[in-house]
């Protein structure tokens, strides 16, 4: 046998056989600071088609790998990529373990300032990392990310840009803490919360935790259904940068541009983001024109000390759908099918010829008419300003536009003290400038000119040809105006300082002293945004002007009202944290004190009304006990004190309550966590008294119209909020995620509220009976299921469907609905009055269940440039259902029985809508 020929067998018998040599690469990936797992993290084997994702314990494993040598990269976003080398043979497991450490600079310490739940904090928590919220958000306003958290209900209700609003636990925003960065963003006079101003906020957010219940934040926040705490990105150790367009449902379009300069000199990094989006909207006439702006820098002087200096801000404009309509207006056919609901009201309300996309704020003008409107952000024109601009659309007007800026800027400081002490404070500043806008005087509406609609709208051609003509009482050449559009404005400037001590008395024991100081002026008024046509309008609100009688107003000037509030805050707490073996616990004790001011520009007297300082005290406390390495129980529980709202101590008038009464919670939580290599789950069980609940009422004191006026707090309103809470995860093989989150609640008002209210003399006014027994609390579902699977088919390739169910969809209404008639106006409701109290039970909405899908692929590396596309879509069923529901209306309802769908108005979910778009970053 020739050499050349056993050469040829040789190789006809070796390169099969290498070809069929094969091995396995696996280990874990974790936190290079903490040790924990790092769960959903990719692992790719450079320049192959081979690939995984990292478990929920943090373990990987990539299979029929052919012998060689390789790189393989391990990353996940908010941590730097890593790259091991590994030597693959035939049939031997090569293993790799990956440490991740944190993109952030090492000093940063914002989770400090901000309260963050760890592993060992006995309370419920949820962690939602960058990756979700890119995987799920979509560019929809940022808390409907946490729609897959127990007991969270997040709706866009009319689908403007940011007016979604969010419950947590059956209590809304004003009961729920938002946090940026630790920094409170409650709203200091109302506690609500409005999510325009942070429009764009996703896009720089690393991660957002939700702590249910009391939680363990130890600021003086409304934290009673729970504590939203987002946390931006911070600045990073590598330089780099990212692009991503999206385009979406209703001509949306949005740009996001992003980079990071990297650590400059070992001492000093920036980054940055700005977001630029711009839409008609899904429903008729909710366009957004919208920017967003993100900035961090951080500094570290010495070893010991550290400046970081983030500032963020979303100036926008948008069209809203603020007024719910009867089911028959969007979808007679829909009505027809819903439990209880009286046909007859068909007839009565119309579908409209929007049909689930009607908007009653919004109507067709004439392109003819050219009326400049006026509207004031920062200075006049320019990218922030306003002053005197042409409407959004020359063929119709918006009824109710939104148009805000809050920019926050926080200034952080991390002091290393010793070895055991570290000072971390915040000094903070927010200014909001801008207002919304609706009718004043006597516009025409719909009806006035004949045409029948489900409801009224605004006639604005009707209304510009009754402002056209010269009423020579006032001007001879000028047109006066009778019914206008008005901006109601909002200028405010909040300053607060949050200083935080920790120090380390042992191993065991720690230790947390702080404070949180806050002061806010608030500047409110209305002005003549829009002449409709005329050249003037006539107002006699402000007695300062042509000595209390009427008087002319143009573009810009203040009616209606005018006044002046400031809101001071101070509070501190103490808190003591203990490890050791098996057993973590903490306690806290905070007390907080609020002061208000009231000053009426239209009054002569201007005077300035002050409430005395409110007071108010929290107590919180819990444990938790490893039963085993990876099974754990914890407890908590607290008393809160939570001052009156300022509507509630000073009312518009000037009247001030006499004895403001704190609204006090109780709560008490039980829970267990437990995680194995493929399965994990949390379940807890809570119980929350809120007691007290805030209801106030103007009476007059003396006979007559001369009697002064009192704001009194009627007591006895208590409701009851108890349920039980499961989240699970199993991953049953590496390319399938299955994910639930259920929650099981009972909301309801305990007892009637009985009472009688006096005057400071003592003498009895009148009694009060609220016939509320039992009757459920409204305005979020009391039971979901949330059920999600995850399926990574092929490395980089990543589909998520989320099928969401809701039911016990009780509709909001008010205690002060049900007040029992005093039929005969004695002053004393007796027991015949008692026994024809309305009890009938708050309308359910109708159970509904709806289907998102995302979807997310990573392209090819090229030139040293990542690229992902992605799409979701949302309510891909298109399923009809009511998601928003007010009960009894007084505007929508037909007939005499209440409570029932009929009498209802609601928000039905948005019909099927989609984004997609591509990122690129390096």
């Amino acid at each position: 046998m020739s050499k050349r020929y056993l050469f040829a067998v040789l190789l006809v018998a070796i390169v099969p056989a290498l070809a069929l040599a094969q091995g396995t690469i696996s280990g874990t990936v974790t936190d290079a600071g903490t040790g924990d797992a790092l769960p959903g993290a990719n692992v790719i084997v450079v320049g192959q088609a081979y690939g995984g994702a990292s478990d929920l314990s943090g373990a990987f494993v990539i299979e029929g790998v052919p012998a060689g040598n390789y790189e393989v990269t391990a990353s996940v976003i908010g941590y730097e990529t890593v790259s091991l080398s590994a030597q693959v043979a035939n049939g031997v497991v090569t293993t790799l373990n990956f440490a991740l450490g944190s993109q952030a600079l090492e000093m940063s310490a914002l989770e400090v300032l901000a309260s963050r739940a760890g592993e060992n904090t006995p309370v419920a928590y949820t962690n939602v990392s960058k990756e979700e919220m890119e995987v799920r958000l979509g560019s929809q306003d940022i808390p409907l990310v946490l729609n897959t958290t127990p007991s969270v209900y997040s709706t866009n209700q009319g689908g403007g840009a940011g007016d979604a609003r969010l419950n947590v636990r059956g209590f809304n925003q004003r009961n729920v803490a938002i946090m940026i960065n630790g920094v409170p963003q409650n709203d200091m006079e109302n506690g609500w919360v409005y999510w325009s101003n942070w429009d764009g906020v996703g896009d720089a957010t690393s991660s957002i935790q939700m702590q249910r219940g009391l939680s363990a934040v130890n600021l003086a926040t409304p934290s009673i259904g729970g504590t939203m705490n987002i946390i931006t990105d911070p600045t990073k150790l590598e330089s780099g940068g990212s692009f991503k367009q999206e385009l979406g449902s209703g001509n949306f379009l949005k740009s996001t541009v992003n980079y990071n300069t990297g650590l400059i000199a070992d001492k000093f990094a920036l980054s940055g983001t700005i977001v630029r989006k711009t839409g008609d909207g899904i429903y008729k006439g909710t366009w957004t024109d919208a920017w967003a702006y993100y900035f961090g820098a951080a500094y570290a002087l010495n070893s010991n000390n550290r400046f970081e200096l983030y500032a963020i801000g979303a100036p926008q404009r948008h069209g809203q759908n603020l007024y719910r309509q009867n089911i028959a207006a969007y979808d007679s056919a829909y009505a027809k099918t819903v439990e209880g609901y009286d046909e007859d009201a068909i007839d009565a309300f119309v579908e409209h010829e929007d049909g689930r996309l009607y908007n009653e704020n919004v109507s067709p003008v004439s392109s003819s008419y050219t009326g400049k409107q006026y509207w004031y952000m920062y200075g006049e024109g320019g990218l922030f300003g306003g002053g005197l601009q042409d409407r959004y659309d020359p063929d119709f007007l918006n009824e109710r536009e939104n148009y805000f800026h809050k920019p926050l800027v926080n200034l952080n400081h991390y002091l290393q003290l010793s070895d055991k002490m570290r000072l971390s404070s915040v000094l903070y500043w927010s200014g909001g400038s801008g207002g919304g806008t609706g009718t004043y005087g006597s516009v025409k509406w719909n009806y006035h000119e004949g045409i029948s609609s489900p409801s009224r709208w605004v006639h604005y051609d009707a209304t510009i040809a009754n402002n056209s003509n010269v009423d020579s009482t006032w001007s001879n050449t000028e047109k006066r105006s009778y019914g206008i559009l008005r901006n109601s404005i909002n200028r405010q400037n909040t300053y607060g300082l949050i200083s935080k001590l920790n120090y380390d008395m042992s191993d065991m024991l720690k230790l947390q002293v702080g404070i949180d100081w806050r002061t806010a002026g608030i500047e409110h008024t209305r002005e003549v945004r829009d002449l409709l046509g005329g050249d003037y309008l006539i107002d006699d609100s402000d007695p300062n002007v042509a000595n209390g009688g009427e008087y002319m107003v143009g573009l810009g000037d203040n009616i209606d009202y005018y006044n002046q509030t400031t809101v001071d805050w101070i509070g501190g707490f103490v808190q003591g944290s203990y490890s050791a073996g098996a057993l973590n616990a903490y306690g806290m004790a905070g007390f907080s004190s609020i002061k208000y001011s009231y000053q009426d520009l239209f009054t002569v007297a201007q005077e300035v009304i002050e409430s005395e300082a409110i007071g108010a005290m929290q107590f919180k406390g819990g444990g938790m006990y490893h039963l085993a390495e990876n099974f754990n129980v914890f407890a908590n529980i607290g008393y809160v004190e939570k001052p009156p709202i300022m509507d509630n101590v000073i009312y518009f008038d000037g009247s001030v309550a006499a004895d403001p009464a704190n609204e006090k919670f109780t709560s008490t939580e039980l829970g267990l966590n437990f995680n194995a290599q493929m399965f994990a789950l949390t379940a807890n069980v809570y119980n929350t008294d809120w007691i007290d609940r805030n209801l106030t009422k103007a009476v007059t004191s003396g006979q007559g119209s001369s009697g002064d006026t009192d704001v009194i707090f009627l007591t006895g309103v208590n409701q009851n909020h108890k349920g039980l809470e499961i989240e699970a995860t199993i991953q049953p093989m590496k390319m399938l995620r299955l994910d639930a989150s259920l929650s099981f609640g009972n909301w309801a008002f305990v007892g009637d509220a009985e009472g009688d209210y006096q005057n400071e003399a003592g003498e009895l006014l009148g009694e009060y009976t609220y016939a509320l027994k039992d009757l459920k609390v409204g305005d979020m579902p009391q039971t979901a299921y949330i059920l999600g699977a995850t399926v990574t088919p092929i490395p980089g390739l990543r589909v998520q469907a989320l099928y969401s169910i809701y039911d016990n969809n009780y509709a909001d209404w008010s205690p002060d609905s049900r007040q029992v008639d005093d039929a005969d106006n004695d002053g004393v409701i007796s027991d015949a009055e008692l026994a024809a109290a309305d009890r009938e039970q708050v309308w359910a909405a109708p159970g509904y269940a709806k289907m998102d899908l995302h979807l997310g692929y990573d392209l090819p590396r090229i030139a040293g440039i990542n690229a992902q596309l992605f799409a979701h879509v949302f309510n891909a069923l298109d399923a009809t259902y009511v998601q928003d529901a007010l009960d009894n209306s007084p505007y929508n309802s037909y007939g005499t029985k209440e409570h029932m769908a009929h009498n209802a108005e609601v928000f039905l979910g948005t019909p099927r809508y989609m984004n997609v778009g591509l990122k690129l970053w390096f």
